[in-house]
């Protein structure tokens, strides 16, 4: 009877992510006997140079995964720009499936793909980066009998992913980046021991075939509207789950977590803020022209004109306090306020 081992490593990473991944490919060993495969956060139009720089970083070669590999032991995978990474079929499936939290290549989709495909051999790690992605893949993993290993908060550059996968997946293991190799090789060294048959799990079949780009909207699955927008495109979301916290699809499969969606709302709002700034800008403008162009033939008209610049040049303080008011609230990395 072959034993199995825990020898599928998926990684993700967002803002401070590149120095911790250096630090954990690093600390592998040259004939670590399993796959990594890593999604690193990176604007969707930027080739990412990840590749080259792990392969500097350790003893293992890594090279921007292709769609349809095979998988083998070894190697390092990175997700390419504008692409999800997935597994399937013991194969590597790259797509242009919705993004998740604002982001293609996202962190959750691979997470969910590798539980799905490979239940406990999966070990899902995640690092330095903000907001909260991560975290729901990650609870995926667990669920399904892998193995969950996250960077030591105090340890990362940008702690909110690392807390983030604390609080919500609980994980086997929270470590500094630097002891991650060897921890990781020696999980993937001992024996797995049997398990039963799992039952399938609809939602995380559902997901992944969302972001495989399958023929299949939220819409369909056990979801109620969650009554909010979609960032993305403006469709109604609905809400995934309620435990430990919940999360959010349009129709089309755009996913979004509490956290991002509260972040993405801000930048929508400081957006439509601006616009209306410019227009009472303009408004002002154009009415004091018209006040002075008309200002010695109708002083009723002039006057008019002048209290609209007036008014709508008071209005526009009032946008510009707000605007200053939102950017003071700080990022989700800030560390709390002493009393």
């Amino acid at each position: 009877m072959t034993v199995e081992h825990r020898d599928v490593v998926v990684v993700g990473a967002s803002a401070g992510g590149v120095e911790a991944l250096r630090a954990l490919v690093g600390g592998l060993p040259p004939d670590y006997p399993g796959a990594v495969l890593v999604v690193l956060h990176v604007p969707r139009d930027s080739p990412s140079a990840l590749p080259a720089i792990l392969s500097r970083s350790g003893p293992l070669p890594a090279t921007a995964a292709v769609d349809g590999e095979e998988l083998r032991h070894g190697r390092v995978y990175v997700a390419p720009n504008d692409h999800h990474l997935l597994i399937l079929d013991g194969r590597i499936r790259l797509t242009r499936g919705p993004a998740e939290n604002g982001h293609r290549p996202a962190v959750d989709p691979l997470f969910r793909s590798a539980a799905r495909a490979y239940a406990e051999r999966v070990i899902g790690v995640v690092l330095s980066g903000a907001r909260d992605d991560g975290a729901a893949g990650l609870a995926s993993i667990a669920a399904r009998g892998g193995t969950t290993v996250v960077q030591a908060p105090e340890d990362a550059l940008h702690a909110s992913m690392p807390r983030a996968a604390i609080d919500h997946a609980t994980p086997d293991h929270i470590v500094p980046v630097a002891k991650m190799g060897a921890l990781i090789a020696g999980i993937t060294a001992m024996d797995l021991p049997e398990h039963p048959p799992r039952r399938a799990d609809q939602l995380l079949e559902a997901e992944v075939a969302i972001s495989e780009l399958g023929p299949l909207t939220t819409d369909e699955l056990d979801a109620a509207p969650a009554g909010f927008g979609c960032p993305a495109c403006g469709g109604s979301l609905f809400q995934l789950g309620d435990k430990p916290v919940p999360r959010y699809r349009c129709r089309v499969g755009h996913a979004w977590s509490p956290e991002s969606l509260l972040d993405e709302q801000a930048i929508a709002l400081e957006g439509a803020l601006w616009m209306a700034l410019r227009a009472l800008e303009e408004k002002s403008a154009l009415s004091r022209r018209m006040a002075g162009s008309i200002s010695h033939r109708h002083p009723v008209t002039t006057a008019r004109f002048h209290d609209m610049a007036h008014d709508a040049e008071a209005a526009g303080e009032t946008i510009r306090r707000l605007i200053a008011q939102l950017g003071s609230s700080g990022s989700v990395d800030d560390p709390a306020p002493s009393s």
